[in-house]
């Protein structure tokens, strides 16, 4: 269902939940923020509005009918590259790891507090706004193979091309979602010095830290699976050709103990 005053110039954000007081709830909230709002209660609706409207956020719960959240995210994300927020009563990392496996941006954890959801709708739009304008100014610079060479960052056999936004260790391109990639970036260009938690999600999500500090673990932890499960040569798998910088290859070795 489409919000009756809605505003072009304003960005819409896609509400999916099967509970309407959380839906009322999220849409009084981000339509006094300045967004537009639409609504649906099933996975269907959902996927016929996301292709149909084409809205600028998603805020998917991963329990509806019809069509659950987990497909509804991974149907949409092949359609048109919009960040999702899976929302879920499910406090497990598995399901985190699942869903942010398969596209999603971010993982809400029900309950939620508003601010916290407000705070990344928020950080979300502006990463993606921002990934937007990287790729339109480096395509339509005129020193376009300088702009290439600066906005690459080497470390031995990685090399990841911040234009692109792409990854390619030993000549093999890792498939990484965006926000990984965003993580691997940060922690690339902060190689040699110690990284928290709290830092990766104010620089990378861009909120304030709300108590959701697993999410950090199971991006990085995404990461290190997706370089050493990939399709490398096996002399290269394990070894420390295949991770990533410094702070990874701890992780990588020692675990999350590292990430202070």
């Amino acid at each position: 269902m489409e919000n009756n005053n809605f505003d072009d110039e304003k960005k819409t954000i896609l509400i999916v939940d099967d509970e309407q007081k959380i839906v009322d709830l999220l849409v009084h909230n981000l339509t006094r923020e300045g967004y537009n709002t639409i609504e649906a209660n099933d996975g269907q609706t959902a996927i016929d509005l996301a292709i149909s409207q084409r809205p600028d956020l998603i805020l998917l719960d991963v329990m509806i009918p019809r069509v659950d959240g987990l497909t509804v995210c991974k149907k949409i994300k092949n359609y048109y590259n919009v960040p999702i927020l899976m929302v879920s009563a499910k406090d497990d990392e598995l399901d985190k790891i699942v869903g942010l496996e398969i596209g999603a941006d971010d993982y809400i954890t029900k309950p939620f507090s508003v601010r916290e959801v407000v705070a990344r709708v928020k950080a979300n739009l502006r990463k993606s706004e921002t990934h937007y304008d990287s790729l339109k100014s480096s395509h339509d610079s005129d020193s376009h193979k300088e702009t290439k060479k600066l906005n690459t960052i080497k470390i031995g056999d990685l090399t990841l091309d911040l234009e692109k936004y792409e990854v390619n260790v030993n000549g093999t391109i890792v498939n990484l979602t965006l926000r990984e990639f965003e993580v691997l970036k940060y922690l690339a260009q902060q190689q040699g010095q110690v990284v928290t938690r709290e830092s990766l999600l104010e620089q990378v999500w861009g909120y304030e830290y709300y108590g959701d500090i697993r999410t950090v673990d199971v991006t990085v932890r995404r990461i290190r699976e997706r370089i050493e499960n990939n399709d490398f040569p096996k002399a290269f798998k394990g070894t420390p050709a295949v991770l990533l910088t410094a702070c990874l290859m701890a992780i990588a070795f020692y675990g999350f103990g590292s990430l202070k």
